[in-house]
């Protein structure tokens, strides 16, 4: 008898600037492969998925006629049930998920618990939420972590309006920021939290989200670990660690 599956939450942006509809269609593919997936978004509104394609359009026609496609408010959002929270790289965010308070509960939820939550590139700019009452300390303080560089976000033609800067916000607010070169695929672990630096690092996040579910390994002690694909030492080293996990879950079964 296979076990049950475990349930993931998915937050979305339902600001104009939207969600990646790239990074939305590869993460929601591969974790609802893994996960029953609920999307919530702020007050349960409509979600805009941006720079969409002939390819991925039908795609998302075919995905709009399902119920599971409308997401609940944050208001019901019940944090128990959830195992993992995933946010895809979402160009809104900064405009509504990264000062909202009631995101701010789900996501201190998933902090005190140390459930795995797995950001991605704009998406990142969700974790903002998470400040103390008086505003003066981040709930991610002390953990390394990585989001959009300023250099890529300066080549948006939104750059000098955004709200919220990922990289400053990190480093004005005790975190531990790195990136790769701009494009690169690049993720970080750090205890239960996983962030990519832009979209391109969506199937690299999740599949770290997937086994770090799998195995409980958030856990066991684990630290920060770094994948930069342009670096031959570090990819080697990460394909080790990724073979290593998925032997360990071969011989759980």
């Amino acid at each position: 008898m296979s076990a049950p599956r475990l349930h993931c939450l998915m937050v979305l942006s339902s600001a104009v600037e939207g969600v990646s509809a790239q990074s939305y269609i590869q993460a929601y593919t591969l974790a609802s492969s893994n996960f029953s997936i609920q999307l919530a978004s702020p007050h349960g509104k409509n979600v805009e998925y941006v720079q969409q394609d002939d390819n991925n359009r039908r795609w998302f026609n075919e995905f709009r006629s399902k119920a599971s496609s409308n997401p609940i408010a944050f208001e019901t959002v019940d944090s128990a049930r959830y195992s993992a929270l995933l946010i895809p790289s979402s160009p809104g965010a900064v405009h509504d998920l990264a000062s909202n308070t009631e995101l701010s509960q789900i996501v201190n939820h998933f902090i005190r618990e140390k459930k795995p939550i797995c950001a991605i590139g704009s998406g990142v700019a969700a974790l903002c939420c998470v400040m103390s009452p008086d505003g003066k300390s981040w709930g991610f303080k002390t953990y390394s972590m990585t989001g959009p560089s300023v250099f890529e976000l300066a080549r948006t033609q939104e750059f000098s309006s955004l709200p919220v800067i990922v990289e400053d916000f990190i480093k004005d607010h005790g975190g531990q920021y790195n990136n790769s070169e701009m494009d690169a695929v690049h993720v970080i672990i750090d205890r239960h939290l996983i962030t990519g630096q832009n979209a391109h690092s969506t199937l690299m996040a999740v599949q770290n989200l997937t086994l770090m579910c799998a195995q409980n390994i958030w856990q066991q002690g684990y630290e920060v670990i770094t994948y930069y694909p342009t670096h031959q030492h570090n990819f080697t080293h990460y394909v080790d660690y990724m073979y290593s996990l998925t032997k360990i879950g071969t011989n759980a079964m």
